[in-house]
């Protein structure tokens, strides 16, 4: 249940696969092999601060979270502008196959915090995680509901989805329970469609007609889009997600394994204040500045103008400025996986959040 996947900006897929160890990779390994793979430059170029402006020794931290790309903005910006090596910490970014495997990564000990899309997190505390989202730091699902090219004249609405095919990343991913979700909210029988299971880059299947209507990211949906396909409902714009699930929509989020927020209490203050600086400069900055904050290795041969636009289109509906938790959103969230059957209504938000350690 993740809709994080890590996808390029393309959408390809840079799953790891394997164990827990291979599912997980440091920051520096990540950009490591894909230097390998795309001849980009060297980590230098990267920026990672390792000591405290102060002069004194920073207190080593790892955070593990999905690679997608829309996901990767503020940490990425956060860590860039020195924000947490302000506040005494040198983040270590562990970019993971997806956001389920960040929280089995903290479930399991491997890393000290995890960010997920909520629905990975509530998913593994439905199969018996104990873990607990402290801060939000996305507060919008990151796919939109598009037609074919071919189809954009005869679906208009989600009732014309009935009959037809859809295309999903996979069964019980995020996308696949929202659209079961908004089918049921329109009055469509589930039943009456059929979905196609396509992995995370559903571009050409939408371009060339192989399915009728499909879940997509960015910068799939943009594109196709300028190439004919309709936008049926696009959940990275607040406007939509109210009309659809009455407000936001918990989506990325800071998880701590439950019972040590006690002897973390100030490392979690400390990240807190570092993210909401980080969220705030995401509103504020020049477009380019956060490109230029993200690893070139993620960036390297897309087309950096499409990606601009892109960011400046969604960061005041996707990203808050504020990262304390937003109950009534992750509570549509635990609405909508357990409409559309994939928890069995078990999950209380008692055991999902915490909200006592920004209190």
């Amino acid at each position: 249940m993740d809709c994080c996947t890590p996808s390029g900006p393309s959408g390809a897929s840079a799953a790891l696969g394997g164990d827990l160890a291979s599912k997980v990779v440091t920051r520096r390994r990540l950009l490591q092999g894909m230097i390998v793979t795309v001849g980009a430059a060297g980590l230098a170029a990267c920026g990672v601060r390792s000591s405290d402006p102060s002069g004194g020794s920073l207190q080593p931290v790892t955070l593990a979270f999905c690679g997608q790309l829309l996901c990767v903005v503020p940490y990425e910006v956060t860590r860039d502008a020195g924000y947490f090596a302000d506040e005494g910490l040198d983040v270590e970014l562990v970019y993971s196959r997806g956001g389920g495997d960040a929280v089995q990564a903290l479930n399991g000990g491997a890393v000290d915090y995890a960010a997920s899309s909520f629905d990975a997190q509530v998913g593994a505390v439905a199969s018996g995680a104990t873990v607990k989202r402290f801060m939000t730091t996305g507060r919008l699902p990151l796919f939109a509901l598009a037609t074919a090219v071919e189809t954009a004249d005869d679906i208009t609405s989600i009732e014309d989805l009935a009959g037809r095919q859809i295309g999903v990343s996979s069964l019980g991913n995020a996308d696949h329970t929202i659209m079961l979700y908004v089918l049921d909210r329109a009055g469509v029988d589930p039943s009456s469609v059929e979905f196609a299971t396509l992995g995370t880059n559903l571009y050409d299947a939408l371009r060339l007609g192989q399915v009728d209507a499909g879940m997509v990211q960015e910068p799939a949906l943009t594109r196709l889009v300028d190439d004919g396909a309709r936008e049926l409902v696009n959940f990275m714009d607040i406007d939509d997600a109210t009309e659809v699930f009455g407000g936001a929509y918990e989506f990325m989020g800071i998880a701590v394994r439950d019972g040590e927020q006690e002897e973390r209490a100030e490392q979690l203050q400390a990240m807190s204040r570092a993210m909401t600086r980080g969220l705030e400069r995401v509103q504020t900055a020049d477009v380019s500045e956060l490109l230029a904050a993200l690893p070139s290795e993620l960036t390297a041969g897309e087309d950096l103008d499409l990606l601009g636009d892109i960011v400046e289109r969604y960061r005041s509906s996707l990203w808050p400025t504020d990262v304390t938790l937003d109950t009534d959103a992750a509570e549509r969230v635990i609405t909508s996986l357990t409409e559309a059957g994939a928890i069995d209504g078990t999950v209380t938000l008692d055991e999902a959040l915490d909200t006592t350690v920004l209190a």
